[in-house]
């Protein structure tokens, strides 16, 4: 980091803590932890922003290179306002914002408005892109339109959840009724498409529904390939010698539970282990990045390992909002 940079990052830290404590002397001591959390936000706010804007741009061109042009459909808030987009004389970029409101006021409800708000934001610029944005029709062959269309259009929806954010409101839907209902979140997803697929069916035609479940299929593995699936969940294992703060920012930022196991560390030069308290948590995928982030500011050598949870029973994970 340069020290032009640095110098910032301290001048803003203190800034901050003399506004909140106003009456104390602060000193370099209290200045620097802070700044170094404020660079790693800073950071991952940069790579998050990057995943999102890819999305933003991915599944644009799949919009108006594929999809939009040849008046295919697709699954989910995507697919209902290609419907009404080809039913109504509304443009599609104002349609993509009217359909997912309501879902992105559930996901204030159901994670945090934090999260609403990265989310509606991500959503406009996508209705931006779409409406300024001139991108090339790139083929009129319907099965190259079903495969490819959705290929972008679901690396456009895995970017931005990679990037704690969403572009299809569905996926809030699905999770929320997964809790109320006790079914999986791919189920319920599988309904509302099938759903969609049946309006448009009745109203375009029985082949534009069926290239639309081609297109939802091949965007849902897309979206699988890059983040491992919205209904999964990540069990995370974390080991470092600053284990206690890492518990108690699981346990008070992220409002998630954690397990402590006992561990023997083997690694060193000593011949005899050592005991070492190993941390592990299950955190949903759009947790995830929030979870680097915390990490990064405590300890940015922590060493982590992370595995798919296909689905979990209990515990506080499926009752805690999202942070």
């Amino acid at each position: 980091m340069s020290s032009f940079f640095s110098k910032i990052l301290v001048t803003i830290a203190r800034r901050k803590l003399e506004h909140e404590n106003s009456s104390e002397k602060i000193s370099n001591k209290q200045v620097i932890p802070l700044a170094r959390q404020i660079r790693v936000e800073f950071k991952h706010a940069i790579k998050d922003s990057t995943y999102v804007l890819i999305g933003i741009l991915s599944a644009g061109f799949g919009l108006k290179g594929f999809l939009l042009p040849n008046r295919f459909i697709d699954g989910g808030a995507t697919g209902i306002s290609l419907l009404l987009e080809n039913i109504t004389e509304i443009n599609l970029s104002y349609l993509l914002i009217l359909v997912n409101i309501p879902f992105l006021i559930l996901a204030a409800k159901t994670f945090s408005i934090k999260f609403a708000v990265r989310s509606i934001i991500t959503i406009a610029i996508l209705a931006v892109v779409v409406h300024y944005v001139d991108y090339p029709t790139i083929t009129e062959d319907p099965l190259l339109i079903a495969v490819f269309g959705g290929f972008f259009l679901g690396l456009g929806i895995g970017m931005a959840m990679r990037g704690g954010s969403v572009i299809d409101g569905t996926e809030v839907l699905a999770i929320w009724l997964s809790k109320k209902l006790s079914i999986t979140i791919g189920d319920v997803l599988l309904l509302i498409n099938i759903i969609i697929f049946s309006f448009g069916a009745y109203i375009l035609s029985i082949e534009v529904a069926l290239y639309a479940i081609l297109t939802y299929l091949s965007a849902a593995k897309t979206v699988d390939f890059i983040v491992d699936g919205v209904e999964e969940y990540v069990g995370v294992t974390i080991i470092s010698e600053k284990n206690s703060e890492l518990r108690k920012m699981i346990v008070e930022k992220l409002r998630r539970a954690c397990t402590i196991y006992a561990g023997k560390g083997g690694f060193g030069g000593s011949s005899e282990s050592y005991d070492k308290d190993i941390i592990y948590t299950v955190v949903t995928r759009l947790e995830l990045a929030k979870l680097h982030t915390e990490i990064d500011k405590i300890d940015e050598n922590a060493f982590i390992i992370m595995g798919l949870v296909k689905d979990i029973r209990g515990g506080m994970i499926k009752r805690k909002p999202l942070k």
